[in-house]
C-alpha cells in the first residue's frame, strides 16, 4: 500500500510525467468525480440481470464505495448507490473507502449461488487527528444484481498509521472462485516486517463462500526489508493456469510490474521468486498499479493485457499504453495505445484500471485522470471511460530490439512514439512475433523517409524477403507490404534500414487472406 507512503521521488516522477504529457490530447468520456481504482464486472451468471455492467471505484471523502451501472454495454452509466461499512455503521471515523474489487461468482461457493455479486474493499478507521489508523478488508455479497448488499466477513484486519515504519497494514483485496467452489482472497500485507518483509502478497481460502477464512499463505515475499510487492491482481488463462501481476515498489526498478503463474491459483512457487518482468524487447516496462486481463482473441492462447499507471525503461511514462502478449506470457510484450488517454497530474491518476471486452470486439477501458484545472489535486480526479478496437496484430517499432536506431516521440505515430532507424547495413529493428498457426502472412511496415529517399528491407527467420510493394498514407507515412511464410510459434522478423535513415511506426502481421492472427 503506497497511498500515504509515496516518497518525494515518486511524486517528482509523477509531476515529470504530467509535464511531459500535458500537451497530449485527452480521450475518454467523463463519468463522474473519482480518485481511482475502478473495477468493472459484467453479469453473466444471473439470468434476470445478464449483460448489465457494474462499476465500483474510490471517491474522495467518507461516503462509501460508489456503485454505478450500465445497461447498454458501457455506453452510458448511472449512479446506483454508495456501499457503506455495515460493521462500524455507528462510528463516523470508519468507512468502506479504498481498493474495491467487484466480481461475480461463476459457480456456487458455499451457500452463495452462481451469479452472486462479490464486493471486497478496505474499510478504514481514522484516529482523533483524522489520520488512517486501522484497516479491515471486508467482503460484501449481493443476490439481487447490486441493488442491496450484505456484509459477509472480514478477510483480514490491520492497524497502525500507514506512514509508520512498523505499521501492520493490509490492502488491496482481489477475490476469485476456484473450479471447486472455494473462494480465494489475495491481498497485500505489512504484517511480516519482523520476518524481513517490508510488504508481502498473500492469500486466504474460504470453503464456505467467504464466511470464514483459512490461515494465511505468502505468495510473494522479498527478504531484506526494503522491496514492497503489492497490488496483486489475478486472472484465469485459457490453459487453466492463473496469472498474477503485481508492482514491486522500492525494487531495483521502482514500481516494475512482474507476472507469476500458478496451476491452481494457490501454489505460486517460491515466495522469494519475483516471477518474470513484463517487458518489451527494447526494455520498456509498465510500472505501478498493474491490472492483468485475458481475452479470447486469436488462437487458443488468447491475449494477456496489462495496464499500469506509468512506465520505465523508455516506456510511456504517462501510463497511456497497454502491454500485451499473445503467447501465454512467454517472450516479449508489446505496447498499444490505451483507449482512454488520461492526464497524469498526481500519483493517483491511473491508480488501478478496468478493462472489459465488449460483445462488438471493442475493449472498454476505465481509468481515473487528473482534472484539467487542478491536476495535482487527487480529490479532483475524474473517472473516464472509452471503448476502442484493439490492434493485437500491430507491433510497435519502439518496442523492438534496436541496432543503430532510437525511439523518439511523435504524436502522429500510432502510439505517440516511433523508431528512427539508421541506414543499412547497421540499422535494424528486430521483432519476435508469435503466431498461432503456420501459413502465409502479410507483413506491413509503416514508415516515413527522413529527408532522403529510402525504404526498409524485411527478413523472416534470417531469410531476406523480396522487394516490398509501397503506397502512401496520411501525414507523410508510407506502407511497405510483402508476404511471407511464418512458422507456428515465434518468428524473428527483421526490419533493416534502407539507403538513408527512416522513421518506423509499426510492423503489422496479418494472414494473407486478410484476417488477423490475433483477432
Amino acid at each position: 500500500m503506497k497511498r500515504l507512503l509515496v516518497s518525494l521521488g515518486l511524486s517528482l516522477i509523477a509531476m515529470s510525467a504530467a509535464a511531459q504529457y500535458e500537451e497530449q490530447p485527452v480521450l475518454g468520456t467523463r463519468m463522474t468525480d473519482g480518485t481511482g481504482y475502478p473495477s468493472v464486472v459484467r453479469i453473466e451468471h444471473n439470468a434476470s440481470e445478464r449483460g448489465r455492467l457494474l462499476m465500483a471505484f474510490e471517491k474522495h471523502g467518507m461516503d462509501g464505495i460508489p456503485l454505478w451501472e450500465s445497461r447498454d454495454g458501457g455506453e452510458h452509466w448511472q449512479f446506483m448507490s454508495n456501499v457503506t461499512d455495515q460493521v462500524h455503521r455507528k462510528d463516523p471515523s470508519w468507512q468502506l473507502r479504498w481498493q474495491p474489487h467487484i466480481t461475480e461468482t461463476p459457480r456456487a461457493s458455499g451457500d452463495l449461488p452462481a451469479g452472486t455479486l462479490l464486493l471486497s474493499a478496505n474499510a478504514t478507521g481514522n484516529d482523533a487527528q483524522h489520520r488512517v489508523s486501522s484497516e479491515d478488508l471486508q467482503l460484501y455479497v449481493s443476490r439481487d444484481g447490486g441493488k442491496s448488499w450484505t456484509y459477509r466477513s472480514s478477510i483480514i484486519k490491520g492497524g497502525g498509521r500507514p506512514e509508520d515504519k512498523d505499521n501492520k497494514g493490509v490492502w488491496e483485496s482481489n477475490v476469485h472462485i476456484l473450479d471447486d467452489g472455494r473462494m480465494v482472497a489475495y491481498y497485500s500485507t505489512e504484517q511480516h516486517k519482523a520476518q524481513g518483509y517490508n510488504q508481502a502478497l498473500a492469500h486466504k481460502v474460504s470453503t464456505d463462500g467467504g464466511k470464514h477464512w483459512s490461515e494465511e499463505t505468502l505468495d510473494v515475499a522479498i527478504p531484506g526489508g526494503v522491496q514492497r510487492p503489492g497490488m496483486a491482481i489475478v486472472e484465469r488463462l485459457a490453459d487453466g493456469r492463473y496469472a498474477m501481476t503485481y508492482e514491486n515498489i522500492d525494487g531495483p526498478n521502482n514500481g516494475q510490474v512482474f507476472i507469476k503463474f500458478s496451476r491452481d491459483g494457490l501454489d505460486w512457487g517460491d515466495p522469494q521468486d519475483h516471477g518474470e518482468p513484463v517487458m518489451t524487447m527494447s526494455g520498456a516496462w509498465p510500472s505501478a498499479c498493474p491490472v492483468v486481463r485475458w481475452f479470447p482473441l486469436g488462437g487458443p492462447e488468447g491475449v494477456i493485457v496489462v495496464s499500469a499507471q506509468r512506465a520505465g525503461g523508455g516506456g510511456d511514462a504517462g501510463g497511456r499504453s497497454l502491454y500485451w502478449n499473445n503467447a501465454s506470457g512467454r517472450g516479449p510484450w508489446w505496447e498499444m495505445p490505451a483507449p482512454v488517454q488520461k492526464r497524469t497530474g498526481n500519483i493517483h491518476a491511473g491508480w488501478t484500471q478496468a478493462l472489459l471486452l465488449q460483445d462488438d470486439g471493442k475493449l472498454l477501458h476505465v481509468t481515473s485522470s487528473s482534472s484539467a484545472d487542478a491536476p495535482r489535486e487527487e480529490a479532483r480526479n475524474e473517472i473516464l471511460y472509452r471503448a476502442d478496437t484493439p490492434h493485437f496484430d500491430r507491433y510497435e517499432a519502439e518496442d523492438a530490439a534496436r541496432t543503430s536506431a532510437v525511439a523518439i516521440g511523435d504524436m502522429k505515430a500510432s502510439n505517440g512514439r516511433k523508431a528512427r532507424l539508421g541506414a543499412a547495413p547497421e540499422g535494424r529493428l528486430r521483432f519476435e512475433v508469435h503466431v498461432a498457426a503456420a501459413g502465409r502472412y502479410r507483413l506491413r511496415v509503416r514508415y516515413a523517409e527522413v529527408g532522403l529517399p529510402g525504404m526498409p528491407t524485411l527478413a523472416v527467420n534470417g531469410a531476406v524477403l523480396g522487394k516490398s510493394a509501397t503506397h502512401d498514407e496520411q501525414d507523410g507515412w508510407r506502407i511497405a507490404e510483402v508476404s511471407a511464410s511464418l512458422l507456428p510459434g515465434f518468428n524473428t522478423i527483421d526490419v533493416d534500414g534502407g539507403a538513408h535513415a527512416l522513421d518506423v511506426d509499426y510492423l503489422q502481421v496479418a494472414r494473407a487472406d486478410g484476417t488477423s492472427d490475433s483477432q
